[in-house]
């Protein structure tokens, strides 16, 4: 698309075109984690802007454009055409666009005397985020609108639920079209899950049909649409498994998640003030907000996020010591090759130590990069050590760990909510919802009003509670609770290494706990129907079927 929807030469020496990229919102939320400035900048692009922001005219430089097709971008868009902008307009749109949105479009250039300037007009299928090789999104902006709880309202309208019905399947078919493999579909029976995958198994087939505009076939694809290799689309509902979301975490990427502001593989921390430099009545500083990309080139974000976070604070400590030494050694040649003098001893040092110092000068850049890494997990791990520190999130993992394995609890959840030092009204919210999901029989009303008295005396909003408590008479699963294994984290004491004096993160009093997998709802239906048993859970059916893709085609 950067490059005008051609496909790049390989090893080609030549300057790219210079060019304007023009987005919206959701398409800055697309490219924001797959590009830097840099890469953009490599690519021919001067300048990325927003549509709807104030732009000046460019009239000897082309514009690629990546927007969804509403009626407000379009409308900007023709405004754009009727202004005379740029030299040429490359249109690509996030979604497909209808056929009257696209006649508007030709009337305003039309209208402008600006149709040879509208180069090519482009549906790019596009409508999801991709954070990582294997894990996307399907919208940022306006997230809560297709929500878990948007979903759930008591008081939504047909019209409402199609509309987020639709915006779903519209970003899974784009998933899939970027793919290009159809999936075989299976979801569970009576939710929204079986709403979206009749939907989306709909808009297949209707793109199936029409073998000569089908967006499965043709030469973008080769004859991958003929193999037997077609990926499984799982589509389930929340509820399947409530406590899991609701559960404190003790590895790195999810305690960035949970407890930092972390967004589009973006990390956003406040730095502290300064405050005990300011002068006497002096008005405090603001806070310094410093961001952190934590994207696949970060090798240590790649190797640890799945750690637990204790093996993280200890590695990134490694890490700094080996950096120090690699400083020490460059610092030790330079002071070597400083000798003066024409005595064999220092010659002789010389020529030994040159091949090391240029060795060690030509991984400069290498150890430079190292050190902005090591000083970024710093800072990221300390501000998630101190989140554990205040609001005790390593005895919320343990004990939340206890409740979904059914082992002995060391302490009563009354005294757990009670403990006015431990966590805030959310994570007291949390535990016990998780207590009250997981449990096999419902606490007595007697029981719950003492939990719900606790709960208002932390400061706790009862509403989830009492979401939580409809949902579960309405489901009558009070009888058969979700199981998440015989596995609890196992504790193993304090820090041996990363307490020393001279480490970064001073871990007292907080435990050092080890992971144990577990097998989650989710991962135990995926596991049968890859093994193709029947009835993988009472609750999981196989209500929608997809042709075979040789007799659709």
């Amino acid at each position: 698309m950067l490059n005008f929807n051609v496909a790049p030469v390989k090893n080609s020496t030549g300057e790219p075109v210079w060019k304007v990229l023009i987005y919206d919102r959701f398409g800055q939320d697309i490219i924001c984690p797959l590009l830097s400035v840099k890469e953009l900048r490599d690519m021919g692009i001067t300048l990325h802007l927003l549509l709807h922001s104030d732009r000046d005219p460019i009239p000897d430089v082309p514009a690629v454009y990546f927007v969804m097709p509403t009626e407000e971008n379009i409308d900007r868009m023709c405004q754009d055409l009727r202004n005379q902008l740029y030299e040429s307009y490359y249109l690509n749109f996030i979604s497909a666009i209808s056929r009257s949105k696209l006649e508007d479009i030709a009337n305003a250039a039309l209208g402008a005397n600006a149709v040879t300037q509208v180069a090519k007009v482009f549906d790019q299928y596009l409508n999801f985020i991709t954070l990582e090789d294997d894990m996307f999104l399907l919208c940022n902006q306006n997230k809560e609108l297709i929500s878990y709880r948007a979903i759930s309202r008591p008081d939504i309208t047909d019209t409402e639920m199609e509309t987020i019905m639709d915006t779903i399947v519209d970003s899974l078919f784009c998933f899939f079209v970027t793919l290009g493999a159809i999936p075989i579909i299976r979801c569970s029976r009576g939710t929204a899950a079986e709403m979206v995958a009749v939907k989306l198994d709909k808009k297949l087939r209707e793109n199936l049909r029409d073998a000569r505009n089908s967006l499965f076939t043709g030469d973008t694809l080769g004859a991958g649409q003929f193999s037997f290799q077609r990926p499984l689309l799982v589509l389930v509902d929340r509820n399947i498994d409530l406590a899991t979301p609701l559960h404190h975490t003790w590895t790195y990427q999810a305690l960035v998640h949970d407890v930092l502001d972390f967004h589009l593989n973006r990390v956003n921390l406040e730095e502290p003030s300064g405050m005990e430099n300011s002068p006497a009545g002096a008005r405090p500083k603001k806070k310094n907000k410093k961001s952190y990309d934590l994207t696949a080139l970060d090798k240590f974000w790649q190797k640890h996020k799945g750690s637990p976070f204790p093996e993280v604070a200890e590695s990134v400590q490694q890490e700094l010591e080996s950096y120090r030494a690699q400083e020490d050694e460059v610092k030790r040649l330079k002071s070597i090759m400083g000798i003066e003098g024409e005595d064999d001893g220092a010659i002789s040092m010389l020529s030994d130590n040159t091949a090391k110092l240029t060795s060690a000068v030509s991984s400069l850049p290498e150890l430079l990069e190292k050190k902005r890494l090591i000083d970024l997990h710093t800072n990221v791990a300390t501000a998630v050590l101190e989140h554990i520190k205040a609001r005790k999130l390593d005895v919320y993992f343990e004990y939340e760990e206890k409740i979904m394995s059914k082992s002995t609890l060391d302490k009563s959840l009354l005294d757990m909510i009670s403990d006015p030092d431990a966590g805030t009204p959310e994570d007291k919210m949390r535990l016990f919802l998780i207590y009250y999901i997981s449990s096999t029989q419902a606490p007595s009303e007697i029981d719950l009003e003492q939990y719900k008295k606790a709960l208002t005396d932390a400061g706790c909003n009862l509403a989830p509670l009492n979401y939580i408590k409809q949902w579960k008479a309405y489901t009558k699963m009070a009888s058969a609770p979700t199981s998440y294994g015989n596995t609890t984290a196992k504790p193993l004491g304090l820090f041996s290494r990363v307490m020393n004096t001279g480490s970064q993160f001073v871990m007292e009093g907080v435990k050092n706990l080890v992971l144990k997998q577990q097998n989650l709802p989710v991962t135990r239906i995926l596991d049968n129907l890859m093994e193709m048993k029947s009835n993988p859970q009472k609750s999981f059916s196989v209500p929608v079927k997809i042709l075979d893709i040789l007799e659709l085609l």
